[in-house]
Order: C-alpha cells, then sequence, then structure tokens
C-alpha cells in the first residue's frame, strides 16, 4: 500500500513529545510493509541532522517551512480570528499551520492517484483533506483517508472550562459551541477515525453516530524506557514531560505550589525533579523554591525515571492517553496519578491488579505518595505489576499493528 502520512508537527527525533512519539512509532510500523510518503512542516529548532535522520524511515519525506506566526495581536486581531472562525468553521490553531503549498502538493497527488490511502497525524492536519474524496459517484472512493485523533479539541475546551484550568475562559466559552461544530465537520470527511481512549471514542461518536471509530491507545519503546534494576527508595519525585505544553504547564504548576509544599512539611528532605524540554518562564521559576529543581532536556528520560521513587502525573486536563504515564509504568516507578494522567489505564478495581495510586484534590496526593515513601512492598507492587500490564497492551508493535489493519480495512 502507497500511504500519504500528513504531520504538521516534524516526529522527529520521536522524543520531543507526545505528537511526536506517536507519529514516528506508527509510522515506523507501517514502513515495515509499506510505502510512506510524510509531508511535513520544518519549525525553526528542527535541525539538518534531524531531517536527514527522519530521512531514513520513509520513502519520501516532503518538508514545507512552517508559516510564520499572524502579525495581527492585540483586541482587533483576535476579532479578526473569532469572526474567521465563525464564518470558516475551522479554528485559528489550525489555519495558522495551513500551508497552501502542502494543499497543492496533496490535491495535485490525489488527482495523479498516487495514494492508496491518507492518514492525518493529530487533527489539526485534517484541513488538508477534501470531503469528495470519500467518496465518488454515491460509492465509496478508492482513496482511503484517516484521521488519528491524539485527542478531542471539543472536549479539551469542555474539560478546561469545568476544571478552571483555562487560560482565557471568555474566548473559551465563546469557542466551545464553535469547535463542537468543526469537529462534527471534520470528522464526517474520513473513512476512518482513530482516537487512544475510550473517552474520545464516546465524544466523538456522540457528533457521529455512524462513524467507525478505532480506539488504538499510545505505546512505549522499551530500549528507551528499560525496567529499573532496583528500587532507590527515599523521597525523591518527578514530573516528566514537555514543559512548553499548555496542560503540562498547569500540571506542574498546581503541583509544585500546592501539593508539593504540603509534602514537604511531612518529608523535608522531599525533592522534585521537573524534567522536560523547552521550559517556559513559569516552569523556570518553580526552580527557585526549595527543593524543587527544572532541568530542561535531557538525554535519558529513563535515567531520571529510575532514580525517582516516585512519578507524579497530576494532570487537571488534556484528554487522551499519556505518554508520560505509560512511560514511566514501563520504567517500572510507582505513579500517583490524577484522573487525566490515568485516562484510559485499568490500574484498580475490581479483577484488576493495582497498577497506580490515583488523586486528584491536594490531600490524595500527599497521602498516596506518603504511602510509598514509607512501604517498600507496595512500590515494588506497583513497580511490577505496571510493568505487566504495558509489556502486555501498551507496545508499539501492538498499535501499529492495528493501526495497518485499519487502513486495510475496505
Amino acid at each position: 500500500m502507497k500511504i500519504l502520512m500528513l504531520s504538521s508537527t516534524f516526529p522527529y527525533p520521536p522524543t520531543r513529545g507526545g505528537t511526536q512519539v506517536r507519529t514516528f512509532n506508527l509510522l515506523k510500523y507501517l514502513k515495515s510493509s509499506h510505502a510512506i510518503t510524510l509531508i511535513t512542516q520544518r519549525s525553526g529548532d528542527v535541525t539538518d541532522e534531524e531531517i536527514k535522520g527522519l530521512q531514513e524511515w520513509v520513502d519520501e519525506l516532503v518538508v514545507f517551512p512552517r508559516p510564520q506566526e499572524s502579525s495581527q495581536g492585540g483586541v482587533l486581531g483576535k476579532l479578526r480570528r473569532f469572526s474567521t472562525f465563525l464564518q470558516e468553521g475551522t479554528p485559528p490553531s489550525v489555519l495558522s499551520l495551513y500551508s497552501p503549498g502542502i494543499q497543492k502538493w496533496v490535491d495535485e497527488a490525489v488527482a495523479a492517484g498516487k495514494f492508496d490511502a491518507i492518514t492525518c497525524e493529530h487533527c489539526v492536519n485534517e484541513i488538508y483533506v477534501r470531503p469528495e474524496w470519500r467518496r465518488k459517484d454515491g460509492k465509496t472512493s478508492a482513496l482511503r483517508t484517516l484521521v488519528n485523533i491524539h485527542s478531542s479539541v471539543y472536549g479539551t475546551c469542555k474539560n478546561q472550562l469545568e476544571t478552571g484550568t483555562s487560560e482565557k475562559p471568555l474566548r473559551d466559552k465563546l469557542n466551545l459551541p464553535l469547535l463542537r461544530r468543526y469537529e462534527q465537520r471534520y470528522c464526517s470527511k474520513f473513512s476512518a477515525i482513530v482516537v487512544t481512549t475510550e473517552e474520545d471514542k464516546q465524544q466523538i461518536q456522540e457528533f457521529n453516530p455512524n462513524a467507525h471509530i478505532q480506539v488504538i491507545p499510545n505505546g512505549v519503546d522499551f530500549t528507551q524506557f528499560p525496567m529499573r534494576s532496583a528500587d532507590p527508595g527515599g523521597h525523591r519525585l518527578i514530573f516528566i514531560g514537555a514543559m512548553d505544553n499548555t496542560p503540562n504547564i498547569d500540571a506542574v504548576r498546581f503541583f509544585s505550589l500546592e501539593v508539593f509544599p504540603e509534602v514537604q512539611k511531612r518529608y523535608p528532605d522531599a525533592t522534585l525533579e521537573l524534567v522536560g524540554a523547552r521550559p517556559g518562564t513559569e516552569v523556570v521559576d518553580l526552580g527557585k523554591r526549595p527543593g524543587i529543581t527544572v532541568t530542561g532536556r535531557v538525554p535519558s528520560m529513563a535515567e531520571y525515571l529510575h532514580k525517582s521513587c516516585v512519578c507524579v502525573v497530576p494532570m487537571r486536563t488534556g484528554f487522551g492517553i499519556k505518554n508520560k504515564t505509560l512511560e514511566a509504568m514501563a520504567a517500572g516507578v510507582p505513579v500517583v496519578g490524577s484522573d487525566r494522567g490515568l485516562e484510559g489505564l485499568a490500574v484498580e478495581g475490581e479483577s484488576v491488579p493495582l497498577r497506580a495510586l490515583r488523586a486528584n484534590r491536594v490531600e490524595e496526593y500527599v497521602d498516596a505518595i506518603a504511602k510509598l515513601f514509607e512501604d517498600a512492598d507496595l512500590r515494588e507492587q506497583l513497580s511490577k505489576n505496571a510493568r505487566s500490564l504495558i509489556e502486555t497492551e501498551y507496545t508499539w508493535e501492538s498499535a501499529g499493528s492495528r493501526y495497518e489493519q485499519v487502513l486495510l480495512s475496505p
């Protein structure tokens, strides 16, 4: 099969963030049996060496420059963007990445019958797929189109408003019905839809009752996240993730400012490492607080995980399965996570081995962390059970195989 994959995010190296990790590993699996052409955009931090590295994993790599940021600032610029969203139905976040050059390339390739399937890796790429490609003369088209939704934009916006984590509540209240309309419209264009969790499937199915939606969770590369060889003990906490990601910024600020001080009251020697690339001022400033270290990008996440007693995943927003949770579990580090941080994972309950501790309120985090600090047997239980879960259900080989089957389905 000849497959065209569209990714506005440059997916290499697969350590920059969740979108890159998922896109690259699915691409890597498909490449073993299919001819892959990847169209992507190059942002300012992508190096020539990284482009050469990605070329080794595809049959054809087409790289376009990422569009410049709009110069329309201030109230007038915001009004113009909202007016365009209201009239045309496409969010500014999607339009800001749109490339007429990519559209021309894709249109000409489809017209020439160059590909059997097109995948949009993250819903922001849906803009390049035309509705008429799905059907011709009332019959299913030979071209199969698939959108890989990493998280529902409507569901995420709604959750941020409900949890009080929205950066701009007034804007999001105005955008919410428009995002619902947008998600419903773009999903109807595709032959198949892939999501990462059952929660997202229910959300998308509500908009498109007849749509074929497949849940395919993320996986873990075990060469990058091997099981730790020993329990370090101590009172060392860690959070991992891209530090320019809005849900991650909210999570680390919440934990650092509200939870960690309470942990320190019980354990004065407790430390917290915030490990991840591109920390902005809001995150860097947290490193000025006692016991907190902000590392920036590190060569090996696993090395930092293995030195930690507990990994916290205090997400308050952001839908979809979290790579950071899977990676910590794969590394054998006990996890304390929120409902959002543990989304899509069976970690507790009847007939389910305990694989992580759940917490949403400050006191729940403190109690869960204290239990793990004090109980080596509990740490070992979570470590082994979590690793077993990842090995059984969250490999990229399994995810890639299921993704391939969706593409091959009639």
